[in-house]
């Protein structure tokens, strides 16, 4: 048996064992949890698809100064950053598509889609401290939140119905320094919070330090007992050097050092290599209930980014505009003993680009070598039936009807009149259903389709070509699931086994220079388990100087395959699919102490990685150990302090938080940082 498997058992068995023989206590029970959906809230217990909820007393244990350690907590999501600042992300499925940024994957940010209508998310442009909690539905949601394959994410803001001023500063490793500052008022039936954070660090390796501005303010005003104005906006200044990828015998060399330059190209260094990202992002939602059965949902929104990117070979400036609106309408009743809710509406968005890419002399822009426009439309609509009977059965019966298209010019070396190239209409259907079959236990399943087309940044890459051979990703998911919660709510278990069968997978590639481009895959077929577990060990009044002891344990296996894949003279078939590892398992415990003391440790056992699609280069499988203390709500009067520090990857482990996958010239390796240590002080007011 693998030191994985026999980890997950003693973990299952200790559950079993903690379930068993602890008392009822009305203190240590875990936190009654409600996925919001898109306006259709349910307990967890109840949720048809496979949601993880990220809330906030979990947030509060991990690291601020990235997202990766919080979102990795989840069964079936790996989240990556292959230097500070350079999210990747995917939900049951792979980062073929992702040199950086977020594709394939839908993400929301309170009422408004935070993914512009090419398909791509700037994740990394928010702080931790804008984000209250976070809801991850993996696998196809097509049915209401448009084109996507991987899944939603729902980032929700810390709006607060209290008045509370609280500033926090963070100081670690490597010129660690992050701090934070928010403000939340209440008058009346108006509420509104203020959210300001900044943050810069040196980085591990040469050229990766990073530095963010950023504010972000929220607004809710229920103007009388039927409607509800919000408005959201933020602004992000969000610069961070780009080391690259390293050869094996580079890593063992220095794993510290930036890419070296060759014989033809000069190193990262030299090229100052970097992103620069400037993002304003704004919206505005209505909600307004007619009756006890009608309500209006709209919501306005638009973004604008400026992007710089020093590279190796070149110096890309992108101009990108977003601008779209989502609306439904929604009717709800109880026809004797069942509740039923019913949702249609659309959603449309349009983004522009217009992209330049210069000569780069040591990070100074030159010549121009392409200049083009490209204008991606993405719209469709939607139509949802929830049917609740006797509280027991939930069904949910959804499809939407997507459009894709995009418009493209180009100005230099050659200039090229506007074209349009429209993808095939495409319906997304999705059913679903979970039975309640006592209070605690539940069984679910459902069946749904995802869709997602090439973003802009796919269909026109690294290369400065434009790609028009690319096509949609699409392909049926089926999945079924239980739930468990203890009587005492004091355990709970999730688990849930799916198959995705994906057609025409977007996958990158890489040419000798490191210049990106992509190509359609064949198929892949994705087999794989997802077990979530949480519970409390030992009941309050155990021990005088202990609360409790909370132990968290979630497990991924991933049978992930290439189907039909053939390229060049090479045929992948059958290959394991390229960045998945087969297994990750991750098991917490928080000690909670009397007087606001605590202590967490976590560990995170990830597999060997296949780094390229031929599966003759993987990473090595490595265990990652963090570990935080600190004190929690300390009065000082009416102040009240939150001390902590911590320190991550105790085993000191070399490993890469974020693989350059099928790299050329095997330049694959991006080290993350060995042990290192931070200490963290809050007050709030």
């Amino acid at each position: 048996m693998s030191k994985s498997s026999l980890t997950l058992l003693l973990a299952l068995l200790s559950f079993s064992v903690a379930a068993q023989v602890t008392p009822t206590d009305s203190v240590k029970k875990l936190n009654e949890i409600v996925v919001k959906g898109y306006y259709n809230p349910q307990p967890l217990l109840r949720a048809i698809g496979a949601v993880s909820v990220l809330d906030s007393n979990l947030l509060q244990n991990q690291p601020t100064s990235s997202l990766v350690s919080s979102m990795n907590t989840a069964p079936g999501v790996r989240m990556e950053e292959r230097s500070p600042g350079s999210y990747r992300l995917s939900l049951c499925g792979s980062l073929l598509r992702s040199p950086f940024g977020v594709r394939n994957i839908k993400i929301y940010i309170d009422d408004f889609p935070l993914t512009d209508a090419s398909g791509n998310t700037y994740l990394n442009s928010l702080d931790i401290a804008g984000i209250g909690s976070i809801e991850i539905y993996k696998g196809p949601e097509a049915s209401i939140f448009g084109a996507n394959t991987g899944g939603v994410v729902l980032l929700n803001s810390p709006l607060k119905r209290n008045n509370e001023v609280e500033v926090s500063l963070t100081a670690g490793s490597y010129g660690l320094l992050h701090q934070t500052a928010s403000v939340q008022q209440l008058y009346k039936n108006y509420n509104f919070s203020i959210t300001q954070g900044y943050q810069q660090s040196d980085g591990y390796r040469e050229n990766s330090a990073l530095k963010r501005k950023y504010i972000q303010t929220a607004h809710q005003w229920n103007y009388n007992a039927k409607g509800v104005l919000k408005a959201f906006l933020f602004y992000s200044d969000l610069g961070y050097e780009t080391p690259g990828g390293l050869t094996a015998a580079q890593l063992a060399a220095n794993p510290k050092s930036a890419r070296p330059a060759t014989p033809t190209l000069p190193s990262a260094v030299q090229q100052q290599a970097a992103i620069y990202n400037k993002t304003f992002f704004g919206g505005l939602a209505h909600s307004y209930s007619f009756n006890q059965h009608f309500k209006h949902v709209l919501a306005l929104f638009t973004s604008f980014t400026d992007f710089k990117n020093p590279f190796i070979t070149n110096y890309e400036k992108r101009k990108e505009s977003t601008i779209g609106l989502r609306t439904f309408v929604e009717y709800a009743a109880v026809h004797h003993n069942i509740n039923y809710t019913i949702q249609a509406g659309v959603e449309s968005a349009q983004t522009k680009n217009d992209i330049k890419n210069y000569g780069n002399d040591k990070g100074i822009a030159t010549a121009l070598m392409a200049s083009d426009d490209l204008t991606a439309h993405q719209d469709f609509g939607f139509l949802r039936f929830n049917f609740d009977v006797n509280h027991r059965l939930l069904i949910e019966l959804g499809s939407s009807l997507n459009f894709f298209n995009y418009n493209y010019q180009s100005y230099f070396p050659l200039a090229i009149a506007e074209k349009n190239r429209s993808f095939k209409t495409r319906l997304m259907p999705k059913f679903a259903a979970s039975y309640l079959i006592n209070p605690n236990f539940t069984v679910r399943g459902s069946l749904s389709k995802g869709y997602s087309p090439p973003t802009l940044a796919e269909v026109r890459s690294s290369d400065n070509i434009i790609n028009n051979s690319l096509q949609a990703e699409a392909g049926w998911n089926y999945e079924s699931g239980v739930r468990y919660l203890a009587n005492n709510k004091r355990f709970y278990a999730d688990g849930s086994l799916f198959y995705f069968h994906l057609q025409n997978a977007i996958v990158r590639r890489l040419n000798e220079n490191a210049v990106e481009y992509f190509i359609n895959a064949g198929g892949t077929k994705q087999l794989g388990t997802e077990v979530q577990l949480s519970g409390w060990l030992l009941q309050t009044n155990a021990n005088r100087f202990l609360n409790g002891v909370q132990l968290r344990s979630s497990y991924t296996y991933s049978h992930f395959r290439f189907e039909d894949f053939k390229n060049a003279a090479q045929d992948y078939s059958g290959n394991k699919l390229t960045g998945v590892p087969n297994t990750t398992l991750i098991n917490s415990l928080e000690f909670t102490f009397k007087k606001g003391f605590y202590l967490f440790a976590q560990h995170n056992y990830t597999a060997a990685i296949p780094l390229n699609d031929a599966n003759t280069v993987f990473a090595t499988k490595y265990h990652l150990a963090d570990v935080k203390a600190g004190l929690r709500n300390l009065q000082l009067g009416k102040t009240a302090l939150n001390i902590s520090a911590g320190v991550n990857n105790v085993f000191n482990q070399r490993y890469s938080l974020g693989n350059d996958l099928n790299a050329a010239n095997n330049r694959y390796f991006n080290t993350a940082a060995g042990v290192n240590y931070y200490t963290s002080l809050a007050v709030k007011l």
